[in-house]
């Protein structure tokens, strides 16, 4: 009995190895849904194999060989035909072009925009208004083109020392007003109306993003 899980795990983390060079010198963020799927179910295989007497060393091996081989030609065939690579691994989204939401696309992919406040953020930036462009990459990742004037400049480039600005907070999001992170910075419904009407606004349904700071002001993006 130990021999066999000797064996199985053995092969087992062989055939782990062997399957993560199949899938190429990836990182781990590069890697696709699909990427997961293949490795959980050859995890899968082998705790099976392991706690289950029945399913012979020989059972695990054909089980994992076959497992390879399907990877092996699902990698080839993404490889040389395109519509398949884009059924697999799927392909990057467009969902801002020059400074515009595309919310369809938004609302197809399931993302929330404190979401994509989040992703922003972990790239230290604090506004939408500075992304040009923004793609979702099929792993889930989000790749950003800002707009030259907020790209890094070094402190010689300042004729004056420039000031520090507030993060922005999401007032509007798909239309409804978060009364929430009003109340939070102790601003109310009547502020906010005037502030849209100021900015050419008058009906908050019609606003798909609406983000506001003390130092930079509004920035908002209607459907």
């Amino acid at each position: 009995m130990y021999l066999d899980t000797l064996l199985k795990l053995s092969v087992g983390l062989a055939a782990l190895l062997t399957i993560i060079r199949l899938l190429g010198k990836k990182e781990l963020a590069q890697l696709t849904p699909y990427d997961f799927i293949y490795t959980l179910v050859l995890g899968g295989i082998l705790e099976e194999s392991l706690f289950d007497e029945k399913v012979k060393i020989t059972h695990f091996l054909f089980a994992i060989v076959v497992w390879g081989l399907l990877i092996y030609l699902i990698e080839k065939a993404t490889k040389k035909w395109n519509p398949i690579r884009v059924l697999l691994k799927g392909e990057p989204v467009k969902l801002i072009s020059d400074g515009k939401l595309d919310m369809q696309k938004f609302n197809k992919h399931q993302l929330e925009m404190e979401q994509l406040r989040s992703a922003l953020r972990k790239q230290g930036i604090f506004s939408l208004q500075e992304v040009r462009d923004l793609f979702l990459e099929p792993g889930g990742d989000i790749t950003i083109n800002k707009y030259v004037l907020y790209e890094p400049v070094k402190n010689k480039d300042f004729p004056t020392k420039a000031s520090d600005q507030e993060p922005t907070v999401l007032l509007i999001d798909e239309g409804k007003i978060k009364e929430d992170v009003l109340a939070f910075i102790k601003k109310d419904h009547p502020w906010l109306m005037m502030k849209l009407s100021e900015n050419g606004y008058h009906d908050p349904k019609t606003i798909a993003y609406c983000e506001w700071s003390e130092t930079e002001g509004f920035f908002i993006r209607s459907y």
